[in-house]
């Protein structure tokens, strides 16, 4: 059995405190056949988890050990305060180390999630030591020389970068909201093209961190007891509340998590003139992202047809049973792989079947973001 790995790092989870360690030992998430287990191996790539100690560093982890990806060695590592501290992935010891400027040495795949100051810093230098660098953050993103890749959606974007080539490449990982929305829309423009999304995401504290979700859980504590909620994260209540996406406002009004939404659906359906609105919104929700995406298609697409489409789309499950009004929900699926859509329905403002709405929800720190990665880190297998 796997071990569980040890940390004393704690946020909470679906609204209880729940270790910040990674539990290697549960089974597999992956539906279907009995795989066989890899981890450790020999002829593996050499793995660098950059920031290791964060939410979707230790969410690595476990995606790793769910997926059982292959690896010779995994090299820790995170900022100097969390350096020396121990950590047990797969029944193996692990010293934390600090991120340096040598730490890639030897280093195949380096996932990052530290951060756009530390990604624009060490990305280029893992690069320059042969590394392919799959990077969470928004640094490289817009870069026209970068891939931005959502495995289910647009994999031959990455399809010059070879692992054992001896270069090394950065690949981004798209933002949450972005990989969410674009699992349930894609498959619909594929066969019908949207021509105009509107988006409206209901988007949880795990978004923003371990130390938001730790928040999110103090205010509601303090608000039921009566206390004076501790805003330190945000500006304002979260618990019991809903607000505006904390990320900067831009002098077009729009807030760069909307900002994301459109810039990076255009690269990543290479289609620069797809018109795409969205306005994002904090919900106080532990974990998981909520949508409502209204689309408008360039050929009539009716919702039995795009039913049948989602039905067989990679990495989405439908969840839209209209008796027992049951639609995807963020708590059912946290920790889970699959973007669940629901709520298919036409768009009663639109003639001819050119339009749709639909409502997805999908695991921010997972799909959203780790699993997105290592799929990526997959497919240079």
């Amino acid at each position: 059995m796997r071990a569980a790995v040890v940390s004393q790092y704690h946020y909470p989870l679906n609204g209880r405190a729940t270790s910040f360690a990674v539990n290697t030992s549960t089974s597999r998430r992956r539906s279907g056949a009995f795989t066989v287990r890899m981890g450790l191996k020999e002829d593996g790539p050499s793995l660098a988890i950059v920031g290791v100690t964060g939410a979707v560093g230790q969410e690595f982890l476990q995606v790793l050990s769910d997926r059982d990806f292959p690896y010779r060695n995994i090299r820790m590592l995170a900022s100097k305060r969390s350096a020396g501290k121990k950590l047990t992935f797969e029944d193996k010891d692990y010293v934390i180390e600090e991120l340096t400027e040598d730490s890639f040495n030897g280093i195949d795949i380096a996932l990052f999630s530290a951060g756009g100051s530390i990604s624009k810093k060490f990305g280029p230098i893992a690069v320059d030591s042969g590394s392919i660098v799959v990077d969470n953050s928004s640094a490289f993103r817009m870069d026209e020389r970068v891939p931005l890749v959502i495995p289910e959606v647009n994999p031959d974007a990455m399809a010059h970068i070879k692992l054992g080539s001896g270069k090394g490449a950065l690949i981004s990982n798209p933002n949450c909201s972005t990989i969410i929305c674009l699992m349930a829309a894609t498959p619909l423009h594929h066969h019908a093209k949207v021509i105009r999304m509107v988006v409206s995401t209901y988007q949880a504290a795990s978004g923003a961190g371990a130390a938001a979700m730790e928040e999110l859980e103090l205010q509601t504590r303090e608000v039921l007891e009566g206390k004076r909620p501790t805003c330190n994260i945000f500006k304002q209540q979260y618990a019991f509340n809903l607000f505006s996406h904390n990320a900067p406002i831009l002098s077009n009004g729009y807030n760069e998590e909307e900002m994301k939404m459109v810039k990076e659906t255009r690269k990543i359906w290479n289609d620069p003139n797809v018109k795409v609105t969205a306005t994002c919104i904090r919900v106080p929700v532990m974990r998981a992202h909520a949508e409502s995406i209204n689309l408008q298609f360039e050929k009539p697409l009716d919702e039995d047809t795009a039913r049948d489409i989602l039905k067989r789309a990679a990495g989405v499950v439908i969840v839209d049973d209209r008796a027992s009004n049951h639609f995807p929900t963020p708590l059912e699926v946290s920790n889970k792989d699959d973007v669940a859509v629901g709520r298919i329905r036409q768009d009663l403002s639109q003639d001819g079947n050119y339009g749709l709405d639909i409502f997805v929800c999908g695991d921010q720190v997972r799909k959203g973001a780790a699993l997105n990665a290592v799929q990526i880190a997959e497919m240079l297998l």
